[in-house]
């Protein structure tokens, strides 16, 4: 069943993926779970327009696509048990590293991120390491995300955590990669506290390290 809203996403039949949206959520599916068959859809579209078959007008309409899914299902995310002030809300820092401008999985992230709470700040694709450096000094944010694709920029990213080493920041920031090359062993090479290549535990993960605890929302329970 699930294949079915991924299909539909993926060949960006809007109205199709917006109705069994609706249906999943009447059925108690999870919101997380819903977003996750989405995010496969658009990394399917991604997929398609790397080989070829697809365009930049597709992977717009892709991302808008997923933004009208994100405003259906964002009442039904779990919510904090205790109320989160937005001024002291757990604060992010969020980018692609330098080499590699995918971005759809980063902002779907933070897409999340945000509808739960989170202040993230984006720093957007082709980072580099002082760049992230600086992010985290300005905002005071603890948690860095970190999105790569593409291989080689395995190596930016271990290069990146080495540096938040040296200058004394990695004992107060937690490191969390994420894109389709990335597991445990890319995890230990790199240095990174954590990763995370799906939509259903990412909420989990950034909620473990802020010691937030959510509930479903009252209609859904």
């Amino acid at each position: 069943m699930s294949d079915v809203l991924i299909n539909a996403m993926a060949n960006l039949e809007e109205e199709k993926t917006l109705a069994l949206v609706r249906e999943r959520m009447q059925s108690g599916e999870s919101a997380l779970e819903i977003v996750e068959q989405c995010r496969k859809g658009v990394e399917l579209v991604g997929k398609r327009y790397h080989q070829g078959s697809y365009f930049l007008s597709d992977l717009v309409m892709s991302e808008a696509i997923f933004q009208e899914v994100m405003k259906l299902v964002e009442p039904c995310f779990p919510v904090a048990a205790d109320s989160i002030d937005q001024d002291q809300a757990p604060r992010v820092v969020m980018g692609t590293i330098e080499g590699d401008i995918h971005d759809l999985g980063k902002n779907i992230v933070i897409y999340i991120l945000r509808a739960a709470g989170y202040q993230v700040c984006d720093l957007g694709v082709d980072v580099p390491a002082e760049r992230f450096i600086t992010a985290l000094k300005e905002t005071g944010a603890t948690i860095l995300g970190v999105c790569v694709v593409l291989n080689f920029c395995i190596e930016p990213v271990k290069r990146l955590i080495d540096l938040l080493r040296e200058q004394g920041l990695k004992n107060y920031v937690h490191v969390i990669i994420g894109g389709s090359p990335v597991d445990v062993f890319v995890k230990d090479y790199t240095g990174a506290d954590y990763y995370c290549n799906n939509a259903v535990t990412v909420l989990e993960i950034f909620d473990q390290i802020s010691g937030v605890t959510r509930i479903l929302p009252s209609h859904q329970r």
